[in-house]
């Protein structure tokens, strides 16, 4: 998938990018491309599908949920910047923290985000299991995002505390997680799941390749 069938399959789909977002999305490929050369951020095999396996896939929460306007959200283990940086191109009225164990590639997530212009988007170099005790973020956040990092029970037990009462988790996995589920609500008897299938007008491999979105609230 090239630029222009990602923002078409984008559009076909509800997801309206204008072409300064475009031209956003294409500098943080040529930038990912380039670094992934010298960082591992994504798989050496993977690069020439970014546009459909990493900016579309980190876009398809927006067709699932919805994303309060001006949300603050927290994306954990954002590695390269996913689904973080995508979703703040896409929604540049959101305000983004990413977080990440690893500094070196959390450095390079912030340079991507300071490279495209996303005033909004801030770095913070932590483990996920520290998080919750930064005591300015605690109840924080609307949405609490995260791609393929954590069993669902781990994540909610990390930053449980720092989504606002009404807020929600919403992560990106992939296949049959139901097991996965049951011991989550098994150890959060109140927590809610929905799980959606991703389905994309023109893009066949997240069906393929069983993708789904939870989104989950406690």
């Amino acid at each position: 998938m090239d630029n222009i069938q990602f923002w078409t399959v984008a559009s076909a789909n509800g997801i309206v990018l204008e072409i300064p977002q475009m031209k956003q999305f294409e500098r943080y490929h040529s930038e990912l491309l380039y670094w992934n050369n010298k960082i591992n951020l994504i798989s050496r095999t993977d690069t020439e599908n970014i546009f459909e396996r990493h900016f579309l896939h980190s876009l398809t929460p927006l067709r699932y949920t919805d994303f309060p306007h001006k949300a603050k959200v927290l994306d954990i283990g954002t590695g390269g910047g996913f689904p973080g940086l995508p979703l703040a191109i896409a929604r540049p009225d959101m305000h983004v923290l990413l977080t990440d164990s690893i500094q070196k590639k959390l450095k390079l997530a912030e340079m991507f985000a300071q490279h495209t212009g996303l005033r909004y988007v801030k770095a913070k170099t932590v483990r996920v299991e520290d998080l919750s005790q930064d005591k300015s973020l605690l109840h924080s956040f609307d949405i609490i995002t995260a791609r393929a990092v954590a069993s669902i029970g781990k994540l909610v037990g990390w930053t449980q505390t720092l989504l606002k009462p009404n807020g929600k988790f919403v992560f990106l996995k992939g296949g049959d997680i139901s097991t996965e589920i049951a011991e989550a609500k098994e150890q959060f008897p109140t927590l809610s799941v929905e799980e959606f299938s991703i389905s994309m007008i023109g893009a066949d491999w997240f069906e393929k390749e069983k993708k789904k979105v939870f989104v989950c609230r406690i």
